[in-house]
């Protein structure tokens, strides 16, 4: 068993799919605050924020710890959490036809161990057609989402390649994790 410290339910249903035995709480971060050109050490510095202060309120005594962030990029922008719709039409635009990265960073800690990851996937996308775009902005379900990128959803149509784990890009690289997580 792990304490999953994410309120994401896609992470949760990556580790449920791994059979992975968790409990869900978290304590809040304020990623606003981080600032960083480069993508990397974006989600680096998020992940690791997240990790201190779930770690200070949870320790991984009763359970081992287990934090991720995610991070998209595309023409060399970080596209982070869009704050509203007409910040997800943009950060959706800028990812139609072109590659975009999705990189997620996970740490996890328990008594006899500490690992941390840094993965990355890459989606080659054909333009979106911006009927299906609108739909999905209206449908909300970008709300939340790092770069408003659902490719399990939205997205999945548009795929022409795939370059890395699709859980990475779902927010957990469950192919690494489930070497260390005892399930």
């Amino acid at each position: 068993m792990i304490r999953l410290a994410s309120a994401s339910q896609t992470r949760a249903e990556l580790l449920k799919e791994a059979g992975i035995a968790f409990i869900q709480e978290s304590i809040d971060f304020d990623e606003d605050a981080i600032v960083a050109s480069c993508p990397k050490n974006f989600v680096y510095q998020a992940t690791l924020g997240k990790y201190k202060v779930n770690k200070e309120r949870f320790g991984i005594e009763d359970y081992p710890l287990l934090v991720a962030d995610t991070v998209v990029t595309s023409q060399n922008q970080i596209l982070r959490k869009a704050k509203c719709l007409e910040d997800a039409r943009n950060i959706l635009m800028t990812q139609s036809g072109n590659v975009t990265t999705i990189i997620t960073c996970m740490i996890y800690e328990s008594p006899k161990q500490k690992i941390l990851d840094i993965s990355t996937t890459q989606y080659y996308f054909a333009p979106f057609d911006l009927e299906d775009v609108e739909r999905y902005l209206q449908s909300g379900d970008w709300r939340g989402k790092a770069g408003a990128c659902m490719v399990e959803g939205f997205c999945k149509p548009y795929i022409k390649e795939v370059r890395g784990f699709e859980s990475t890009a779902m927010g957990l690289c469950v192919e690494i994790l489930q070497r260390f997580a005892k399930t």
